[in-house]
């Protein structure tokens, strides 16, 4: 009995680690330390855009899962834009694009964040590099929006 348990085990821990780095690839990343971003940006000459969720938005989801996941899979946004998330009110730590500890909710405020899904194309130094994408505007036009901020924002990095 402790032999068949322990195969079950080993099947089961197989199998959860094979869908762990599916899943990472999946989704976006979760912004974290924004003064790393800004130097892996500045190593491509790209902005940064971040993507300010809530738990429980499905327009948020949609943004995700219909714009900003495949942009972020496609290797050719590697050359344009570093794609991170943030989760408006939420208490987890950050860092700053200047280096300072923060939480996820207090840089969503800094930014002025109000309504989610909320997209910004920020410089390296965290300023906006473009007109923020707020809501879920027409859908048929919604990656043309972002193709748009994307573009100003290299253009401003790119003038450095």
């Amino acid at each position: 009995m402790l032999r068949l348990i322990a195969i079950w085990a080993t099947i089961l821990t197989w199998g959860v680690m094979a869908s762990g780095p599916a899943r990472a690839q999946d989704g976006l990343v979760h912004a974290s330390n924004f003064q790393a971003d800004a130097r892996t940006a500045a190593s491509r000459k790209v902005p940064v855009m971040v993507i300010f969720t809530s738990p429980g938005c499905h327009y948020c989801e949609r943004v995700k899962r219909e714009y900003l996941i495949p942009m972020h899979q496609d290797k050719t946004y590697r050359n344009k834009v570093v794609i991170r998330e943030v989760t408006v009110g939420a208490s987890t730590p950050l860092v700053d694009f200047d280096g300072s500890r923060t939480t996820e909710g207090a840089f969503a405020a800094a930014h002025k964040v109000f309504m989610v899904p909320t997209v910004k194309v920020l410089d390296l130094k965290g300023r906006d590099a473009a007109e923020p994408i707020v809501g879920l505007l027409t859908a048929d036009y919604y990656f043309g929006y972002l193709e748009a901020a994307i573009e100003e924002g290299l253009d401003k990095i790119r003038k450095l």
